[in-house]
């Protein structure tokens, strides 16, 4: 009875751990992280997403909040941002603000709120920050930088329709495209 007893506890125990384990994350969860690890010349880092519009203004908290997706925007700024810089430049970037593209309607019926609708009047919006420095650490250029594109949805070449935060990698194409490149090998 007593070895009985013992393998039972134990199941529930881990059975308990596995369940919060697969709990689902949200971005504004106090455990994750803020910053990503240092890896190559840009260092991306934000505040707390609970503070961005995309969470504050949404008609479906509980949607915005889902997920890892400022973390994927993070990590798409760190990989994008690397390729026009020259060598022993750095870049360092802060996502101030981010309203992702679509909005929850929520009096189209019972299931409306869990549905993003694209529309206009919801465009995707970026504020970020950011410090771009020479080999000696100087710096070249900084600033904040405020993306948005209001047309987002008859812009032609957005590379996949199933992506969920395609419009706001645009976003982040077009001001690595305009800005950044410029500066970067301008600098040279």
């Amino acid at each position: 009875m007593n070895r009985s007893l013992s393998a039972a506890l134990l199941l529930a125990g881990a059975l308990a751990v596995g369940s919060v384990a697969a709990a689902p994350r949200t971005v504004t969860d106090p455990h994750a992280p803020r910053a990503l690890q240092a890896n190559g010349p840009v260092s991306v880092k934000w505040g707390d997403p609970a503070q961005f519009t995309e969470i504050r203004q949404s008609s479906n908290r509980f949607e915005a909040e889902r997920g890892d997706w400022v973390q994927q925007l993070a990590r798409y700024v760190q990989t994008s941002a690397a390729k026009p810089l020259q060598p022993g430049q750095t870049l360092d970037v802060t996502l101030v603000d981010v309203k992702r593209a679509g909005d929850y309607e929520p009096w189209h019926g019972p299931r409306g709120s869990d549905i993003r609708i694209m529309r206009d009047i919801y465009p995707p919006r970026i504020t970020l920050q950011y410090t771009l420095k020479d080999a000696r650490g100087g710096i070249i250029d900084e600033g904040e930088a405020k993306l948005s594109d209001s047309g987002y949805l008859h812009n032609i070449g957005v590379r996949s329709d199933s992506d969920p935060l395609r419009f706001e990698k645009r976003l982040i194409d077009d001001w690595v495209k305009r800005q950044l490149t410029i500066q970067a090998t301008a600098a040279r």
